[in-house]
């Protein structure tokens, strides 16, 4: 039998191997389809939450399906509502005891930029305590929203993205003409 030489051995093992190159999108998909939410629901947008969460709109296809409510077994924070002063450090603690890697959705215009509420009390934006990774516009946002906002925060852990997005706000194909619908009441034409 041939003996191999040092550097043969060396040539084949520089640079990243197949099992290296194929484990990071490996782990960034399981990261996607599995992440185990904390719900934190302060105010109003509670009641929206409650009825995304429901059999209709279906969590579980989006692998966020079970709620945790304990930060040390939670990988995405749902901040619900308004944030006041007084929640603000509470807040803080949830997610510095969330484990890495972590994500934040920010649910609603009061957790987003602080509301209609202009005053000493409400914490003015979520980003004022801890960063946020998604923001969902509404007072209350739609649930296709919130979906939507979902799915966007599972392409920006796909993408290893940790800038903000925003979800940008859907048209409606029944009343914007410029989608290109077949207008089906056309007025008939006399032969």
């Amino acid at each position: 039998m041939g003996e191999m030489k040092a550097e043969e051995v060396l040539e084949t093992g520089v640079g990243e191997g197949f099992v290296t190159t194929r484990l990071v999108p490996l782990l960034s998909w399981a990261q996607k389809y599995s992440l185990f939410m904390y719900p934190f629901v302060t105010a109003c947008c509670g009641m929206e939450f409650m009825s995304v969460s429901s059999p209709r709109y279906d969590f579980s296809r989006f692998g966020s399906e079970a709620p945790r409510f304990s930060p040390r077994q939670s990988d995405l924070l749902w901040v619900v509502g308004t944030i006041t002063q007084r929640q603000a450090p509470v807040l803080r603690r949830i997610y510095e005891q969330m484990a890495e890697p972590k994500w934040v959705l920010a649910f609603g215009t009061c957790a987003s930029c602080g509301g209609f509420y202009d005053n000493y009390a409400c914490v003015a934006g979520l980003d004022k305590i801890i960063p946020a990774d998604v923001y969902v516009p509404g007072c209350p946002p739609r649930p296709e929203g919130v979906l939507d906002a979902l799915m966007l925060l599972q392409d920006k852990i796909q993408r290893g993205d940790r800038t903000p997005g925003i979800v940008k706000p859907r048209r409606d194909p029944a009343t914007d003409q410029s989608m290109g619908l077949v207008d089906l009441r056309r007025s008939k034409k006399t032969v």
